[in-house]
């Protein structure tokens, strides 16, 4: 069968828009405190603080009081059903905080902190796109938002720290409250906390669309991945699975704007060699020379060579793993966009398994479709993972 070119699944609007270089990686996802002379050096352009003043209804007192007395109604086995779902969307960010300490020290470390560059996309991205609320205007319109801060500065806390809760006032809410008695003790508290607030979210993003997968997903692709690999993969409606030999499957999703691909490949494990950089970074660049040909002649999706490749060790459902994420290209063209790769050890048939998601949208931010892709990668879930509980444990991995 003649190969397809890439150009009948990617879109072939071309982008040389592709980032030439990179922050510290010592984190995959994102940076931890960035001061604003590295901001300046970089010439970043964050997010604006706006002093957010809504006025109170009397309406609005009404509806919590519902909601306060359904939240007290409701503490059993069916609470998380009977409240109502988060609001916002992905990414954003509500924190409830005075005024005078957000226009201040504090309230400039947090914003920089939250909106931070998302890493391995092409453009800057802020982590999260941040709202700040003073405490006189978090009613119940923005009590069910889906990423919350909340802070208590006064001298009479009797104590101070952070605190991460789940499910305060929504389903799936993630809520972090942060007490301090005075606006440098907040600072310096946030500073100390923020790689964990920052995951904390991040994470949050990431399980609600995992959970909705799970929910509601595409049953074809499900099982030509059981079938042919031995394990499940949930992808929303509306992918499909483009091509496939015997160790390779490409699924896709593509809209006149945007397109997001999975690829998952397997190969022998051999040794320890394989999870570093540059072992699965040549790996997933054969795999992807033989089977997603670029749209010109002699072209084809790789790995972008002049920017770092981030790798993580990580576990998947007790499998040792590798999260691998970076740049994609075409050699030979200008199409290129931001990739999240998963190898997972299965002993138990002593392969290597590697999901691979990328997105391609020209002009568009990508964060978002980024975190789509990722949850779906780690949706994988093995059919005979007890079997391979047991490998694990015997060798220690």
């Amino acid at each position: 069968m003649p190969r397809k070119r890439i150009a009948k699944k990617i879109r072939t609007t071309k982008s040389k828009h592709l980032r030439k270089e990179y922050d510290n990686p010592a984190k995959a996802g994102f940076l931890i405190n960035i001061k604003p002379e590295t901001m300046e050096k970089r010439n970043l352009k964050p997010q604006n603080k706006i002093p957010f003043n809504i006025s109170i209804h009397a309406g609005h007192i009404i509806i919590v009081i519902f909601i306060i007395a359904g939240m007290f109604g409701c503490l059993n086995s069916s609470q998380n059903s009977m409240m109502k779902n988060v609001s916002g969307k992905a990414g954003e960010l509500v924190i409830v905080i005075n005024n005078d300490i957000w226009e201040g020290q504090a309230g400039t470390t947090m914003f920089e902190i939250l909106t931070q560059p998302h890493l391995g996309l092409p453009q800057d991205e802020s982590i999260f796109n941040v709202i700040n609320i003073p405490h006189e205007a978090f009613k119940d319109i923005f009590k069910t938002t889906r990423n919350l801060i909340l802070t208590s500065v006064k001298p009479s806390n009797d104590s101070t720290g952070v605190n991460f809760m789940r499910n305060v006032y929504a389903h799936t809410q993630a809520v972090v409250s942060i007490s301090a008695r005075n606006t440098a003790e907040l600072e310096t508290i946030f500073i100390e906390n923020s790689d964990k607030i920052i995951a904390f979210f991040m994470k949050a993003e990431k399980d609600r669309l995992k959970m909705n997968y799970s929910k509601y997903h595409e049953k074809a692709v499900k099982k030509a991945s059981e079938d042919k690999f031995g394990f499940s993969i949930f992808v929303p409606p509306g992918f499909n699975v483009a091509e496939q030999t015997d160790d390779f499957m490409w699924i896709r999703y593509e809209t006149p704007d945007i397109s997001q691909g999975i690829f998952i490949y397997t190969y022998p494990y051999e040794s320890d060699s394989t999870f570093t950089v540059d072992y699965l970074k040549a790996k997933r660049n054969v795999f992807l020379k033989n089977n997603v040909p670029g749209p010109t002649e002699g072209s084809y999706m790789t790995t972008e060579n002049e920017l770092p490749v981030l790798l993580n060790m990580t576990r998947k459902n007790g499998n040792f793993a590798a999260e691998m994420r970076g740049l994609w290209k075409v050699e030979n063209d200008f199409m290129g966009g931001p990739f999240i790769n998963l190898s997972i050890l299965d002993l138990l048939n002593n392969r290597i398994v590697t999901i691979d998601g990328f997105v391609y949208a020209p002009g568009k931010d990508k964060r978002n479709l980024l975190w789509q892709l990722e949850a779906m990668v780690n949706s994988v879930e093995f059919l005979n993972q007890a079997d391979m509980d047991k490998l694990n444990r015997q060798f220690d991995f």
